[in-house]
């Protein structure tokens, strides 16, 4: 979790801490800002600063953070230099931040050796205001521009070539609410902005590579809530996670693009990719960790002098989903993975590679995949210890209880194979399939149009004849006619006695 620290100090420092309700009563600058201190420090950072107050102005002349990382991986330091909090007569404050804010990580990479990263963010016209109580607050936010830019990055005493490295947000508005109570910290934010901005060009010091990246998206929109314990530890989310640290965001975006161009020893390879709309989703809490993605009408084209012509490929939705526990538990929990390649087509100049006579159908192709299971943890896996563990015993980290296919679709050129199954586990039963736990259940699948292409594959000499009869021979072995022209069907079964059935003829 460390490499998110950053990034997350970042948000912070441009929206200025995440804190919900109307204005009940007025706040103080004094209140706002040690509810910073508690927030932040509450992640591991130390705050420093000394506060004065003129009037209803608190100005801290020098305020910093910083925080270390576990096992002496490296620190996080952020000096914010003046800071003011200014009491308004209505009963909230206004936050003043400096334009630009520097922003240091340094850490050690997977050879022992620092890397230095200095980073800058900076804003145009950012206005915030704080409204609530002490034990709720809630920032509204607003810039014309907010944006963060990779200054330098040094590893083993070389720095990269950087000609730029940022990402900018115009026209940014959003807010931030905090409940806090004895245990928890209860948080809500939403923010949008657009078009947002990036760009990347940088030149490796060993090498000499050069790669130049360039993006953006029309509208952006952010969205997140959670629940933070009072004695959270950056260090041991698996420990705040049976606190009861969760924590929900999606991100949305729309009419994305981007172009990129790689340079090296005189070989280039260039690119460009676009999309309607697209989104991601994540959510980590005692239930476990789930990570969602789609783009919704995808473009991708690449082109190089060593390809014969430019590549161009298009999708109609391009989806994926993850979801897996994190703390030990001795009830089952819920695992799930789905893949989603809706309609996709390429060039004709492709295509004509390998049939240049047409012989196969050129629809749109569908790759669709849904499992789903339970299982069960013997460890927290984001335990710092436990990695240590696993290798020192050679321990197994869990079990899996049961597997069930819910959707398997492969659709390409004018065939069609389609299944769903279920499986349990037994572990009591480690010797009938060579030390995993003995399965149970069975596998259904259809094929629709699979010898047609078998037989067009043939014609266009992509499939020698004799491997072809090897595949119709397995075909037969498997799977056995069903009603409808080229249509096969196929039950491979595993019995409770270690018997696996293919139609009900034993196999093994």
């Amino acid at each position: 979790m460390a490499p998110f620290r950053p990034a997350a100090t970042c948000a912070l420092a441009l929206s200025l801490a995440v804190s919900a309700t109307s204005a009940l009563a007025d706040l103080t600058p004094d209140q706002v800002w040690q509810d910073w201190k508690s927030y932040l420090g509450g992640f591991g950072y130390e705050v420093t600063g000394e506060p004065e107050q003129v009037g209803n102005t608190l100005t801290l002349s020098d305020m910093g953070m910083t925080m270390q990382m576990p096992e002496g991986a490296g620190s996080v330091s952020m000096r914010m230099g003046q800071v003011q909090m200014i009491g308004n007569a209505d009963g909230t404050v206004s936050v003043v931040l400096p334009e630009k804010i520097p922003v240091a990580v340094e850490a050690l990479d997977d050879e022992g050796q620092q890397v230095t990263t200095t980073m800058e963010i900076a804003h145009q016209g950012l206005n915030v205001t704080v409204s609530g109580s002490p034990e709720a607050m809630q920032y509204a936010y607003d810039a014309a521009e907010l944006s963060m830019a990779l200054i330098d990055l040094m590893a083993g005493g070389e720095s990269l070539d950087i000609k730029t490295a940022q990402i900018r947000f115009a026209d940014v508005s959003g807010s931030s609410q905090s409940n806090l109570s004895d245990e928890m910290r209860m948080l809500s934010q939403t923010m949008t902005a657009g078009p947002v901005t990036y760009d990347l060009d940088f030149t490796e010091p060993d090498e000499g590579g050069r790669l130049a990246f360039t993006g953006s998206v029309a509208k952006a929109r952010f969205v997140g809530e959670g629940e933070i314990p009072q004695s959270f530890d950056g260090n041991n989310i698996a420990a705040s996670l049976n606190a009861g640290f969760r924590f929900d965001s999606r991100f949305e975006y729309e009419t994305g693009s981007s172009a990129y161009r790689f340079e090296d020893a005189g070989d280039v390879l260039e690119g460009t990719n676009s999309s309607d709309r697209g989104n991601i989703a994540t959510a980590i809490g005692p239930d476990g960790l789930r990570y969602a993605g789609a783009g919704h009408n995808m473009a991708i084209a690449v082109s190089s002098p060593d390809l014969p012509f430019p590549v161009t490929l298009n999708m109609a939705r391009m989806g994926f989903s993850f979801a897996a526990p994190l703390i030990k538990s001795e009830e089952a929990q819920d695992f799930a993975l789905t893949l989603d390649l809706s309609d996709f087509t390429m060039s004709d100049m492709i295509w004509a590679l390998f049939d240049p006579g047409q012989q196969l159908p050129r629809d749109p192709a569908t790759i669709g995949l849904d499992l789903s299971g339970k299982g069960r943890l013997f460890f927290d896996i984001l335990d710092p210890a436990t990695a240590g563990k696993l290798e020192a015993d050679n321990a197994v980290p869990g079990e899996l209880e049961s597997l069930d296919l819910n959707n398997l679709t492969l659709s390409i050129a004018g065939a069609r194979l389609t299944g769903e199954g279920a499986f349990v586990f037994d572990q009591d039963d480690l010797t009938s399939f060579g030390g995993m736990p003995a399965p149970e259940g069975a596998l259904d699948l259809t094929l629709v149009g699979g010898n047609a292409l078998l037989d067009k594959l043939i014609a266009i000499g992509l499939l020698p004849q004799d491997q072809a009869a090897g595949v119709r021979m397995m075909m037969g072995l498997f799977a056995e006619p069903a009603e409808g022209e080229d249509t096969l069907t196929s039950r491979i079964e595993v019995t409770k006695d270690g018997q696996v059935l293919a139609n009900g003829q034993r196999l093994r």
